[in-house]
């Protein structure tokens, strides 16, 4: 079965401000699904989208300190 997660639910999860996850559904930024007048998220395609955004440190970065 697919887990569908509110607006409220993805904010907690991503640390981020439920405004913050209405605009990038405005923005078409992150994956969402409309039902009816609410917005769903599948948690699967979030877990998707994170992975896609997810960027890699460089090892060869050396810190001064």
């Amino acid at each position: 079965m697919v887990k569908m997660l509110s607006p409220e639910q993805v904010s907690e999860v991503l640390q981020v401000k439920v405004s913050t996850i209405y605009q990038w559904t405005h923005q078409r930024f992150i994956p969402h699904v409309k039902v009816g007048r609410f917005v769903r998220f599948n948690e699967a395609e979030i877990l998707k989208w994170l992975s896609r955004n997810e960027r890699k440190g460089d090892t060869r970065l050396r810190i001064a300190g």
